[in-house]
């Protein structure tokens, strides 16, 4: 199973989706990639990562133009800005999802604000993927 995971930026979001959904299915090919790639991963997402028991930190931000030629069993837009620009994999893609998750990086307020948002963003993504994992391996098993 190959599944690439887009975001605008993927430095969070897409991020977060890519180390859960690697987690709960080592043997899949999973990549993350945003449309306008920041370049780098956002410190705080890889910060509740880790406390949630999976590190991040290795990951790096990379454009989808790196994607382009793969095919992919399952592309997933996190975000609606990578949602709308993403018409380029409708050739090499047996199926296209889009997930949406707030982006917890525009969060304001104290650092502890900052850092619930950041968490509960994680959770849900966590939830998300792990339905997606659990109805793709159930399919799977028929």
């Amino acid at each position: 199973m190959k599944v690439l995971i887009l975001c605008t930026g993927n430095s969070c979001r897409s991020q977060m989706a890519h180390g859960f959904l690697q987690s709960f299915a080592p043997s899949w090919t999973v990549e993350s990639a945003g449309t306008k790639a920041s370049g780098k991963l956002n410190v705080k997402a890889a910060e509740v990562m880790k406390e949630a028991g999976i590190d991040i930190s290795h990951h790096t931000s990379d454009s989808v133009e790196k994607y382009l030629d793969d095919e992919w069993d399952y592309v997933i837009t996190v975000c609606g800005g990578a949602k709308e620009t993403c018409p380029m994999f409708a050739g090499k893609v047996k199926h296209r999802l889009h997930i949406g998750f707030d982006d917890p990086s525009d969060k304001t307020g104290t650092p502890e604000e900052i850092h619930a948002d950041f968490v509960r963003v994680r959770e849900q993504i966590k939830e998300a993927f792990y339905n997606f994992y659990i109805k793709i391996k159930e399919n799977n098993e028929q």
